[in-house]
């Protein structure tokens, strides 16, 4: 599986209606976006990523990612064979270890030893009865050991909520060959307060993740930044404006040796589908 270009990561294409969800796939698709990201925070998301195949012709549908705690490494395996075989080689399996504080919430002391339980899952997938290759699965990585593991046994990486810089970070640790595809932030806004307004609170939420978090901290940014969601943080973060600055900072990722980019679009009402602004990003992207 070769991935390039520009993709959508969405929440509405997870957690929306499924048949609305059908649709805007269909059309992300004929406007030319290689890929279609979706989380896992629980609920079905394989029944998420089956939706979209149906719905798609080209585009890769990603998991961005599909939660480790939450699945079974020998069910994950069976659903991506049967998925494969019904739509070609267009399930890419990006899996996550989450965050303690989401998965302690479910069973306290729940969540340890990160890098061992990805592993182990990894085992898992390459054990089962009709295994998931290697090349048809990412790892959410940040840090170095999950970023040299992800080199190691998939195909490459998926970091979310990262800048150009981490980019750069990312590319030197995995090396040429493996596949880097960032997630970006976008606010197609007026100004900043416009910008503010739809994203400040959004952010904030995922700072209180510490794996996030401490990524930021790697990258230089203090802890008043953090606390503070300071414009240096959220201008690093979330990427707005126009078209034109979006296409800037995609720009930034690849030249920081990212091979596709996978564009977060959001807007005032985070649960609805932001059509027109896919359309108008993918009209710039020509």
């Amino acid at each position: 599986m070769k991935l390039d270009g520009v993709g959508i990561w969405s929440s509405p294409l997870r957690y929306g209606d499924t048949g609305e969800a059908a649709e805007a796939a269909a059309e992300l698709d004929e406007l030319g976006y290689t890929a279609l990201w979706i989380p896992d925070v629980g609920g079905p998301v394989l029944d998420s990523v089956e939706n979209l195949l149906g719905a798609t012709q080209n585009a890769v549908v990603a998991t961005g990612i599909l939660n480790m705690w939450m699945h079974e490494p020998h069910d994950v395996a069976a659903a991506h064979a049967r998925l494969t075989e019904q739509h070609g080689a267009r399930f890419l399996l990006g899996l996550g270890i989450s965050h303690a504080p989401l998965i302690d919430a479910q069973e306290a002391g729940r969540y340890k030893k990160p890098l061992a339980t990805t592993k182990a899952f990894l085992d898992g997938l390459d054990d089962a009865p009709q295994p998931v290759p290697s090349d048809a699965r990412v790892l959410a990585a940040l840090g170095p050991k999950m970023l040299q593991l992800s080199a190691d046994r998939t195909a490459g990486a998926h970091p979310y909520l990262v800048t150009p810089d981490h980019t750069k970070i990312a590319r030197e640790t995995l090396g040429d060959g493996p596949l880097l595809a960032p997630e970006q932030t976008a606010i197609i806004a007026a100004d900043r307060d416009e910008a503010r307004a739809v994203g400040t609170k959004w952010l904030t939420g995922y700072l209180a993740m510490p794996n996030y978090a401490n990524n930021l901290r790697r990258l230089g940014f203090s802890e008043d930044d953090l606390t503070s969601v300071s414009d240096r943080l959220f201008d690093a973060l979330i990427v707005w404006g126009d078209e034109t600055a979006i296409l800037k900072r995609i720009d930034e990722h690849r030249a920081a040796g990212a091979d596709h980019v996978c564009v977060q679009v959001l807007q005032a009402d985070h649960r609805g589908f932001p059509r027109e602004q896919w359309r108008r990003l993918a009209a710039a992207l020509g």
